[in-house]
């Protein structure tokens, strides 16, 4: 199991295997744990870019929080899966990051989510501007949303 990064190096898939203590009495992976592949992946996002969450917070006294979170749950995951959790950019501005997540087994689509993203000082927890050289190269990480017609495809199908 290794990251992936797509071709025209704006997608980022991380790797995960569903374990017992990822699932409910039902069988099928918790709800909330799905928010906790979501976070590994955009944390793994972010290490493979060259970002540890450590470094920007030592030297650049910058963090990231979630804000806001939209998640669609369209198919359950089960013990020993294999799942691969991706990372987009949707939107990028100065003190925020919009990030289109999605959770897949295989070519099955499971979850999708939206995430919101402050941008914050690591010592105040207020708002702060993320550095220029930051800014930029997520900016032009940016993919237009794309992902309502293959949340769509995969409902009208199943």
């Amino acid at each position: 199991m290794q990251a992936e990064q797509a071709s025209d190096g704006l997608r980022f898939s991380w790797p995960t295997r569903v374990y017992w203590e990822d699932t409910d009495a039902g069988g099928v992976v918790y709800h909330a744990q799905y928010v906790a592949f979501l976070e590994r992946a955009r944390t793994e996002w972010l290490r493979f870019r060259g970002h540890g969450q450590e470094q920007l917070r030592h030297d650049l006294d910058l963090v990231f929080a979630v804000r806001a979170m939209q998640l669609d749950f369209l198919r359950p995951a089960r013990l020993d899966d294999l799942l691969a959790v991706t990372v987009e950019i949707r939107a990028c501005k100065r003190a925020s990051v919009v990030f289109a997540q999605s959770i897949r087994r295989g070519d099955e689509l499971l979850l999708t989510a939206e995430v919101r993203v402050a941008v914050l000082s690591a010592g105040s927890f207020r708002p702060k501007p993320a550095p220029d050289a930051l800014y930029e190269e997520f900016k032009a990480l940016e993919v237009p949303s794309q992902r309502l017609p293959q949340v769509e495809k995969q409902r009208n199908s199943g």
